[in-house]
């Protein structure tokens, strides 16, 4: 059986013409009527989503102890499409009517207070897009987000046609001279954003992938991002844009990691990151069961596509962490 393509060769399901026509939909019609759009998108990815449709059932299954029914699956595909659509009003600082609850704003500001930045590390649950607007609003909160080059042009180009004259900070991973703008933007007391919930294959970056108990079943999980905080000694917080219904968004930030301190000894220095990783899996896996239809990475997260596995969603047996050479 082959593989089928990681996640960073996947096409997204998008089109110039319909995002312009959601965006025109939007703003002209206003929040009420493009909402109206979420049914038929929504009917769409139940009933043609192929490979996103089977990773939600995995993902339901294993967050709620059960096969999911077809109305929760049509919530999961129905809050994802609501967020994207939100993206325009955000973007484009309409945040009128919006709910955004911030909790953990206070442990922030007091790590940037000390005039160094620091890395919010999230994953593609809810909506980033809530956080980076709490953010403009927040004097100190200017977040720069870390991805690889391609992504970086797929984003660009929705943005542009989103809002043009918004320019997000993004810094380019795998080139000469990331970690240095990484270094000097958190030098300004920036904030650094990075998704931690997927990996690139061959990216050919160091690092090492443990293999963690998630949801009943083990998840291969990079500390490639924890490495470069600890390189940086910087501290890291927990990101998450909670979607809860309706105009509602909460925003958690949370303490996660504190390189400052950096011990001497390598099998010391493993250890620092690889309990940092954990945290990160245990937290992300909290976060999950509290809001589990907020989970929009619909791909190969346990990699059972790729190994051949019928992957029911059922739980499984989640071991012992394996950490071992990998890449991120």
């Amino acid at each position: 059986m082959n593989a089928p393509a990681d996640w960073s060769r996947t096409r997204e399901r998008s089109n110039r013409f319909a995002l312009r026509f959601i965006v025109w939909v939007a703003l002209r019609g206003g929040r009420a009527a493009a909402r109206a759009l979420l049914w038929p998108i929504t009917a769409y990815f139940l009933l043609f989503g192929g490979a996103a449709r089977r990773h939600s059932r995995r993902f339901l299954a294993r967050v709620l102890g059960r096969p999911p029914t077809l109305a929760e699956q049509w919530t999961h595909f129905h809050r994802f499409a609501a967020t994207v659509l939100d993206r325009v009003y955000f973007l484009r600082d309409r945040c009128e009517g919006f709910d955004l609850q911030v909790d953990g704003a206070e442990s922030l500001s007091h790590t940037l207070a000390g005039g160094q930045g620091a890395f919010l590390l999230g994953a593609h649950v809810g909506s980033f897009e809530a956080l980076a607007t709490v953010g403009r609003q927040r004097s100190g909160f200017e977040v720069a987000m870390v991805m690889y080059p391609d992504n970086a042009q797929l984003i660009n180009a929705a943005l542009e046609e989103i809002a043009p004259d918004f320019r997000m900070r993004i810094i380019a991973l795998g080139q000469r001279g990331t970690t240095l703008a990484i270094r000097d933007w958190l030098d300004q007391g920036g904030l650094v954003g990075l998704l931690a919930d997927r990996s690139l294959p061959g990216s050919g970056q160091r690092g090492k992938t443990l293999w963690l108990p998630f949801l009943g079943r083990e998840a291969p999980f990079s500390d490639g991002p924890f490495r470069l905080a600890q390189v940086l000694r910087r501290p890291v917080f927990f990101m998450a844009g909670l979607y809860n219904g309706g105009a509602h968004y909460r925003i958690c930030l949370e303490p996660l990691a504190d390189f400052s301190v950096v011990p001497a000894e390598p099998a010391a220095r493993d250890e620092q990151v690889w309990q940092a990783v954990r945290a990160y899996a245990s937290r992300l896996e909290s976060v999950c069961r509290e809001s589990p239809f907020n989970w929009f990475n619909f791909h190969d997260f346990w990699q059972e596509d790729a190994a051949g596995l019928p992957g029911d969603g059922l739980p499984g047996h989640a071991g012992a962490a394996r950490p071992r050479a990998g890449t991120d």
